[in-house]
C-alpha cells in the first residue's frame, strides 16, 4: 500500500464526501459547518495524497474524476465499517444501537415510516436516514452500494441482488368523484382509453409497471401529461385533469376522505410486491440484519398494519 494513503485522516474523508454529495464546495462548507478555503485545503492535501485530481469543472459544473469514484467507493466501505463496529459495541452491551440507511421508492414513502415504527418499537435506541427516490435513482444506488437497505417493487433482474417481498402493492385506477366512469358498474381497461391518463416521470417504477401492464392489454391511451412527483400527480387527479393508475397506499387518505374514488376496471388491481433489496455479498451492519430479519418474520404483523392503506385487506407477499 502507498505510504501517503495511511496518512489521510477521517475528517479529510468526511469533507470529500459532503463535496461528492453535493458537487459543490461551498454547500459541502456550510453542510460540515467550515469555510470554503477550510475545504478547498482538505480536498487539496487530500489529492497530494491520492497523487491524482479529485474533482473537475466542466462549465461551472463539478465532476468526480475516477479517482474520486474509486475513493469515494473506498471511504463508504470505511465509514460503513466504523458504523458496524459502533453498532458491534451497543450489541456487546446488550442493546441494538446505530442509524438504519434506508432508500424507498416515493410510493413506498407512505408505508415505510410505519414500518420503521413497529420496527423501532422493538429497537428503541435505533435511528433512521430515509432517502425518498425513483425507480431509476434507486437502481443507480444499489450499484453504487449506497444505502443499507432499499425498499423498492421491481427488483432488477439483471444484478446479483438479495431481495425478498413482504407486502402487495395494487395499483388501482383512480378519479375524482364527478368523473363520469365513476357511476359504472364494471369498466375495462379500454373504457379508461379515452381519458387523459397522468404518469409519472421517467424513471418511475409506478410508471413503468402501468405502461408495460398497459401494453400487454392493448390498451392505448390517446392523450398523456407527465407530472414529475407523486404528490403533485395525485393533485392532478383531485383537480380533474385526468385518471391515473396509482399505487393503492399512496392515495389511502384521498380515498378515505372522498376527494378520489377507485374506479371498478376488471382487469386491476394491477398487483405487484414490495420488496427489502441489497446487493448479494453486501455486509450489512446489525441493524441492518435487525430490520431485514423483522421484515422477514413479522410479515404478518406488517401486512395487518398495512390494511388501514388499502380498501381490501391486504395480504402478505409470497416468499
Amino acid at each position: 500500500m502507498r505510504k501517503s494513503l495511511m496518512r489521510m485522516t477521517l475528517r479529510q474523508l468526511q469533507v470529500f464526501r459532503a463535496v461528492c454529495e453535493t458537487h459543490s464546495y461551498s454547500r459541502a462548507a456550510e453542510e460540515m459547518a467550515l469555510t470554503q478555503p477550510a475545504v478547498s485545503l482538505q480536498i487539496r492535501q487530500l489529492e497530494e495524497l491520492v497523487g491524482q485530481p479529485l474533482f473537475e469543472y466542466v462549465g461551472k459544473k463539478l465532476y468526480l474524476t475516477d479517482a474520486a469514484e474509486a475513493l469515494q467507493r473506498a471511504s463508504t466501505d470505511i465509514f460503513g465499517r466504523l458504523d458496524s463496529l459502533d453498532m458491534q459495541l451497543s450489541d456487546l452491551q446488550g442493546s441494538l444501537q446505530g442509524q438504519l440507511n434506508l432508500a424507498v421508492e416515493s410510493s413506498a414513502k407512505y408505508i415505510t415510516p410505519h414500518l420503521f415504527a413497529a420496527f423501532k418499537r422493538l429497537h428503541p435506541e435505533v435511528s433512521l436516514q430515509l432517502v425518498v427516490v425513483n425507480h431509476a435513482q434507486a437502481v443507480k444506488r444499489l450499484t453504487l452500494s449506497r444505502d443499507d437497505l432499499l425498499i423498492m417493487s421491481q427488483v432488477p433482474t439483471d444484478m446479483d441482488l438479495e431481495f425478498m417481498p413482504f407486502l402487495n402493492n395494487p395499483i388501482i385506477a383512480v378519479a375524482p368523484p364527478e368523473h363520469p366512469l365513476c357511476h359504472a358498474a364494471t369498466l375495462s381497461l379500454q373504457d379508461l382509453t379515452s381519458y387523459p391518463l397522468l404518469v409519472r416521470e421517467p424513471g418511475s417504477g409506478t410508471r413503468k409497471a402501468a405502461e408495460d401492464y398497459l401494453r400487454q392489454k392493448r390498451a392505448h391511451f390517446t392523450q398523456t401529461i407527465q407530472v414529475a412527483s407523486l404528490d403533485a400527480l395525485r393533485e392532478c387527479v383531485v383537480a380533474g385533469l385526468g385518471l391515473a393508475l396509482l399505487p393503492r397506499h399512496a392515495v389511502h387518505l384521498e380515498l378515505a376522505c372522498g376527494l378520489l374514488r377507485e374506479l371498478p376496471v376488471q382487469e386491476l388491481p394491477l398487483h405487484r410486491s414490495w420488496c427489502v433489496v441489497h446487493p448479494r455479498g453486501k455486509r450489512l451492519s446489525p441493524v441492518a440484519q435487525a430490520f431485514f430479519a423483522f421484515v422477514r418474520e413479522e410479515r404478518a404483523r406488517i401486512s395487518a398494519l398495512a390494511e388501514r392503506f388499502a380498501g381490501s385487506p391486504t395480504t402478505p407477499a409470497a416468499s
